[in-house]
C-alpha cells in the first residue's frame, strides 16, 4: 500500500503541472508499465481527481483545471482519524474567533467536501453519530501558533508581552525552540535573552507577538526533549512516586486521566505507574476508584503515611 500511495502521489505531482502527457510519457517518467499507469489513473479518479483522457492517436492524460482544491488523498481510517481529531480539538477552548478550536469546528463541518466521493457518505454518517462535551481550556490563536512555528523554523528572535501566573505583565525577547502540548495546555519553550536562561511560557498568555529580522544559532537544550524540560519545571517541587497497581493498564489510565503519568505493563497483568505529586493525598481518590491492591515502591514516606491512613480507616 505504501508503494501504491507513493506512485499515486508522484503521478498527481506530474499531472498538477497542468500539462498534457501521453501514456508513454507518463509511464516513462514514473518508471511503471502501461498497465500499472492505467490502474493508478483509475485510482486517482476513484479518489475524486478529474483526470481527462483522450484515447487513440494523439491521445493524452490531463488533470482538469478549475477546482479550488483537489480531494485529499486519505485512506478510510485516515479520513475517520481526521474527523475525530477535529471533533476532539473543537471541543476544547471557548471557540473564540481566530482560535485553533474555532478553526477546528469550522473545518469539522466541511472537511468531507474535500474528500474522495467514496468516503463522503461514511464521513457524513460518522459526523451525525458524534457528540462531544466542552473541555474548558484556554483558547490559542491559530495565527499565534503559525507565527511561532515560522519563527522556530527560520530561527528568528521574537518579542511579545507576557502575563505570568501572578498577573504580572512583562515584555520578553526570546529565541523560540518548541511549541509543546501537555495536559491540555500549549507552551512555548525558548531562550530568554534578558534572563540568559531557558524559559517556558503559556501560549495563551502571550500577546503582541512580533518576529524580528535578527536570527540566532540554536542552543543545546539541557534535557533530552522539550517535553522533558517542561516536565522538569512543572515537577520541580514535586516528589517522584513509583507504584505497582494490580489492575489492567486501561483501568489505571482512566483513574489517572488528569495526571501526567507514565504507565507500563507489570507482571501478572498489573501496571507500573510513575508520576510526580505534591502530596500523598492526591493518590487517594484515584486509588479508591480502582478498587485494586497496590504497592508504593517509592518514596518510603508515602508508603508509611498510606499505611497509617489505612489503619485509621480500619478503625471506623
Amino acid at each position: 500500500m505504501a508503494d501504491v500511495m507513493q506512485r499515486i502521489l508522484a503521478l498527481l505531482v506530474v499531472l498538477q503541472s497542468g500539462k498534457t502527457f501521453t501514456g508513454e510519457e507518463l509511464a516513462a517518467r514514473l518508471d511503471v508499465p502501461p498497465r500499472t499507469l492505467r490502474r493508478d489513473i483509475s485510482r486517482l479518479r476513484g479518489y475524486g481527481y478529474p483526470v481527462e483522457t483522450r484515447p487513440g492517436p494523439g491521445g493524452y492524460y490531463r488533470l482538469t483545471a478549475g477546482r479550488a482544491m483537489p480531494p485529499l488523498l486519505l485512506d478510510d481510517d485516515e479520513a475517520i482519524a481526521t474527523l475525530l481529531g477535529l471533533a476532539a480539538l473543537g471541543a476544547t477552548g471557548n471557540a473564540r474567533e481566530g482560535s485553533v478550536d474555532d478553526a477546528a469546528i469550522r473545518a469539522y463541518g466541511k472537511v468531507d467536501q474535500y474528500l474522495p466521493k467514496r468516503l463522503r457518505p461514511r464521513v457524513a454518517a460518522l459526523r451525525t453519530s458524534l457528540e462531544t462535551t466542552p473541555t474548558p481550556t484556554p483558547s490559542i490563536s491559530a495565527d499565534m501558533m503559525s507565527a511561532l512555528a515560522e519563527a522556530i523554523t527560520q530561527e528568528r528572535v521574537v518579542t511579545f508581552h507576557y502575563v505570568g501566573a501572578n498577573g504580572t505583565a512583562t515584555s520578553r525577547t526570546v529565541e523560540p525552540y518548541r511549541q509543546i502540548h501537555l495536559l491540555m495546555r500549549w507552551y512555548l519553550l525558548g531562550w530568554d535573552t534578558d534572563k540568559e536562561d531557558w524559559r517556558v511560557f503559556r501560549i495563551d498568555r502571550v500577546s503582541e507577538l512580533k518576529a524580528r529580522s535578527r536570527t540566532f544559532a540554536p542552543r543545546t537544550l539541557p534535557a533530552r526533549t522539550g517535553v522533558d524540560y517542561l516536565r522538569q519545571g512543572l515537577n520541580r517541587n514535586r516528589q517522584r512516586v513509583v507504584m505497582t497497581i494490580d489492575a489492567p493498564m486501561t483501568e489505571v489510565a482512566d483513574a489517572f486521566a488528569h495526571e501526567d503519568v507514565d504507565l507500563t505493563a507489570a507482571s501478572g497483568g498489573g501496571t507500573r505507574a510513575v508520576l510526580m505529586l505534591d502530596s500523598w493525598q492526591w493518590l487517594l481518590p484515584r486509588l479508591a476508584f480502582l478498587d485494586a491492591d497496590f504497592r508504593v515502591e517509592e518514596p518510603a514516606e508515602f508508603r508509611e503515611v498510606l499505611r497509617r491512613f489505612g489503619a485509621r480507616l480500619g478503625r471506623q
